[in-house]
């Protein structure tokens, strides 16, 4: 162990090891604090004192005693160091006067807290862990002040941020990427929903060629000044961003135009963070299930497993000819992958334990990163960070939007939302549900009861030519109940359906009221419709024989042919952050 070191476990300066030995004017170094000045070489012919400057960089090292010289048998106490710190009674101190170490495991948990899970997330925790150079992390950060953002960061309720990765050529050494002269687009965005019980949380990556109505926004320009931008339809998402002066706000509100979920943050980052972070945290781990060597990204990979950072890192995202189908939704499934590895970096050993990882990564993700100014600021990331750093890995699920090809395109090379799949997702992100099912949400009395209702599903189903419903339009959607009618008859032969125009008044659920002996028909159109058993409302009198069913649309009816059942699992291709994938 070196003088530093010695000094540095007794709480002592280090400097204050080097003591002025009167005797010989020389500065000598010193071990042992707690003993007086050891006797110490005067010189027999004492040359001149070298000038010192005020403040040494380095203490000046020992003096090897020249020729001639002796040893003294006595020289002047030298003064008693100085401590950082108060002295502690002898009772209190122990034998070695030291204090005692806090445990190993308290500090990585507390580390652990302030760092947490998913990309975008991975700069937000990068952010935390070392919120000590509060000041210098601060100013790292970027803000854009955006229309219809929240205001502040709400610990208990479920929040949506969206991370979106810009093809901006900013930083240095990216002039080869992206589009030249371009203010860059939504080149990947992920919506990552946090659930309010921070138990579970869902990444949807949304397509960059996602045709969409992109609506009217309003964004703040350099000179202060609002401009509102036009709505434009069928277009591409990703001009969501950066076209025609359209900020992130834009994007965020895009995005609940498609999705029905309020947006609440936003966090940005260019093509540098990729690039720096990864090599702050010493690589990410991914895999291949082939050789990979594409000439156009400069992706050069062996099958297997390889770490990646910098430049090759930046190449593995943004590849889409190595992969699948070489399009852009398989590329999305390897970013995905990416940033599943990313997060088992952030939370692992290697990183928590290194505080000059801690520091690179807080360092490169704040650089790199833009967020609303509801959250800008390292104190309010923090407060994000700790939420995030509750949810296990195993429980944050990544997934791509369900999208069909674009039917309008003789030869396809656009999406449009699945119309099936897409509407079950978002209601399941809308009503908090977790996919990868990691805690029942209801009490003992309400499963109970919802395994009464399942019941009512079980049984015999009678023809769809045997079904009598009268359809109310209770929805406040404009021609709901025909469209169900048109579609009911026309597709499945529900001849015996009538349309009668609006309901009463608006109804929130969509329900289906039957009689004890028409319950074969209620399943039936159950199985048609898509209808949760909580949608079938049984009576306790039986009907005439020709008496219909009633069915109101409720403002969960999502179109004809659209079922109101959410999948009772993760949709097909969804995946958790805590296991490794090899691209394909």
């Amino acid at each position: 162990m070196d003088a530093h070191s010695r000094g540095r476990a007794d709480e002592i300066d280090p400097a204050d090891q080097w003591v002025l030995n009167p005797q010989t004017g020389h500065y000598e170094l010193r071990l042992d604090h707690s003993a007086g000045q050891s006797p110490q070489a005067a010189p027999s012919h004492p040359r001149p004192r070298p000038t010192r400057t005020a403040r040494s960089a380095t203490p000046p090292g020992p003096r090897t005693p020249d020729r001639g010289e002796r040893a003294t048998e006595t020289a002047p106490p030298v003064p008693g160091q100085r401590r950082r710190r108060a002295a502690e009674p002898a009772d209190q101190r122990g034998s070695a006067g030291r204090r005692k170490r806090r445990p190993e495991k308290s500090r990585k948990k507390k580390v652990l807290m302030w760092t947490g899970g998913t990309m975008a997330f991975v700069v937000v925790a990068g952010a935390a862990g070392a919120y000590a150079l509060y000041n210098h992390f601060d100013n790292n950060i970027n803000t854009i002040e955006v229309a219809g953002g929240s205001d502040g960061f709400k610990k208990d309720e479920a929040f949506n941020v969206l991370l979106i990765g810009t093809d901006k050529r900013t930083g240095e050494g990216n002039s080869g990427y992206g589009d030249k002269n371009s203010p860059g687009h939504a080149d990947t965005t992920i919506l990552f929903h946090v659930s309010k019980d921070r138990t579970n949380a869902t990444a949807m990556s949304i397509p960059r060629d996602l045709v969409i109505d992109i609506p009217e926004c309003e964004t703040k320009l350099p000179d202060g000044s609002v401009k509102k931008i036009p709505g434009q339809t069928d277009e591409r998402f990703n001009i969501s961003l950066g076209q025609s002066d359209r900020d992130p706000g834009c994007t965020m509100r895009t995005v609940k135009e498609i999705t029905g979920l309020t947006v609440d943050h936003f966090m940005m980052a260019d093509f540098n963070a990729v690039k720096e972070m990864t090599t702050a945290v010493g690589g990410v781990k991914v895999c291949l299930a082939k050789p990979v060597n594409d000439p156009k990204s400069h992706l050069k990979l062996p099958k297997g497993e390889s770490t990646i950072m910098g430049e090759q890192a930046l190449a593995f995202v943004r590849t889409r000819h190595s992969f699948g189908n070489e399009s852009d939704l398989d590329r999305m499934k390897i970013q995905q992958q990416f940033l599943s590895s990313m997060i088992r970096q952030m939370k692992s050993d290697d990183t928590l334990t290194s505080p000059t990882k801690l520091y690179d990564l807080a360092d490169a993700a704040t650089k790199a990163l833009t967020v609303d100014t509801g959250i800008g600021s390292i104190s309010k990331l923090k407060s994000m960070a700790q939420e995030l750093a509750k949810i296990d890995t195993k429980n944050i699920t990544f997934l791509t939007m369900p999208v069909v090809d674009n039917p309008s395109e003789p030869k396809p090379v656009t999406v449009v939302p699945d119309p099936v799949e897409a509407p079950r997702l978002f209601e399941m992100m809308q009503s908090d549900i977790s996919l990868t099912e990691v805690k029942k949400k209801e009490t003992d009395a309400k499963n109970a009861q919802a395994a009464a209702q399942a019941k009512l599903l079980e049984g015999a189903r009678s023809t769809a030519r045997e079904v009598r419903v009268d359809v109310y339009n209770g929805s406040g959607k404009t021609g709901a109940a025909q469209k169900t009618i048109d579609w009911l008859q026309n597709e499945h032969g529900v001849t015996r359906s009538t349309n009668k125009s609006n309901a009463p008044e608006k109804a929130a659920k969509t329900t289906l009221t039957y009689a004890p002996n028409q319950a074969d028909q209620a399943r039936k159109l159950a199985d048609l419709m898509g209808l949760p058993a909580t949608a079938l409302k049984p009576g306790t009198q039986d009907a005439g024989e020709r008496e219909p069913m009633t069915l109101v649309l409720g403002a969960d009816y999502k179109g004809a042919g659209v079922p109101l059942t959410g999948p009772a699992k993760a949709p097909e291709g969804a995946q958790t952050a805590d296991k490794q994938v090899c691209a394909k």
